[in-house]
């Protein structure tokens, strides 16, 4: 194998958009679910061109069109668990949902911050009766942890601490009330920790810390769909590698520069769908002074050519133009 071609192989070892791991499902979807999605603005994002909502949606459509599963958004910005709940009977028990996934705590912890969040005790309470509503109406539910507030992976996030804290209160209510758990939290975080390399504050998954941007609606959307039982198969997609070997006079500071603009991209450019990036940690010493490798993936052919012409890019290659010796390019598919 030539040495390019080992270091290639080493990153094409990534996650597919559609191959993210989570907990099975207590039950397998049924002919003629319908299925609610519970929560706040990241859920009403959701529901639009691109959101998780629509992923899961499209998705269903296309693996299991014959139990022909309805899917409903039902996010409002700027709820919290009081707000679910006050308007739980409107906006879900009255679409009569056989499944009713619930997605909140951001803003119940977020919103802390200007004297409207809400307690502890509030929080596990209204959960509580949220969840016992939804079963007495004779669905089940699929219960979320809220994922971030920042992206930052060194725990200096303002409010990670108390984010945990009522994540914590989710996965209790979960486990007291017999539902299943979604612990997106901590798919976040995990992820976060591998393609975070650069401790940035957005752009990997979210577009402003907490809303999600492409590749975290397509996370999400994942993470969903393997808790609802449903796991796609895997579609065709094109890898885009890039390797850099910086110039020996460019400072840490300039590399680490580098990372964040390209860390940044996804947020700025609908076309990736997935972005992940490290350091050459290879025991061979055949990299050639290529230290840094980038993976880059799209749907399609299109979506590359796109992104290569997209001015975000043209901005990016003006910036790291001047500080690299070397960079290497490879593309290719992989999927069915």
């Amino acid at each position: 194998m030539s040495r390019i071609a080992s270091v290639v192989v080493m990153l094409a070892a990534l996650l597919s958009p559609f191959a993210l791991a989570t907990a099975s499902a207590e039950e397998a979807l049924k002919a003629g679910d319908r299925i609610v999605f519970l929560g706040d603005s990241i859920t009403q994002a959701g529901a639009g061109p691109n959101g998780y909502v629509t992923l899961v949606r499209q998705e269903l459509e296309k693996v299991r069109p014959d139990l022909k599963v309805e899917v409903i958004g039902a996010g409002i910005s700027g709820n919290r668990v009081p707000d679910l709940e006050k308007r739980l009977e409107k906006d879900v028990l009255s679409k009569k949902p056989t499944v009713v996934v619930i997605y909140i705590g951001i803003n119940d912890v977020w919103h802390s911050v200007n004297g409207r969040g809400t307690s502890k005790e509030d929080f596990e309470g209204g959960l509580k009766r949220i969840v016992a509503k939804i079963k007495e109406a004779g669905a089940r539910v699929i219960l979320c942890t809220p994922t971030v507030i920042g992206e930052k992976i060194d725990g200096s996030n303002k409010l990670d601490e108390m984010l945990e804290e009522y994540c914590e209160i989710s996965r209790k209510v979960a486990t007291d009330t017999k539902s299943h758990m979604n612990d997106l939290r901590k798919q976040f975080v995990d992820h976060l920790k591998k393609a975070n390399k650069n401790n940035i504050d957005k752009g990997i998954l979210t577009s402003d810390t907490v809303h999600l941007n492409q590749a975290g609606n397509q996370f999400l959307a994942s993470s969903m769909l393997a808790a609802l039982g449903v796991h796609p198969v895997k579609a065709q997609v094109l890898r885009h590698v890039v390797l850099f070997k910086f110039k020996a006079e460019v400072t840490k500071e300039q590399v680490d520069e580098v990372v964040a603009a390209f860390g940044a991209l996804p947020g700025k450019i609908p076309e990736i769908v997935d972005f992940e990036w490290g350091t050459d940690v290879s025991v061979e010493n055949k990299s050639e002074g290529l230290t840094h490798g980038f993976v880059v993936t799209f749907k399609d052919a299109q979506g590359r050519d796109t992104y290569l012409l997209h001015p975000a890019h043209q901005e990016f290659v003006k910036l790291v133009g001047p500080r690299v010796e070397k960079v290497v390019v490879f593309d290719f598919w992989v999927g069915k």
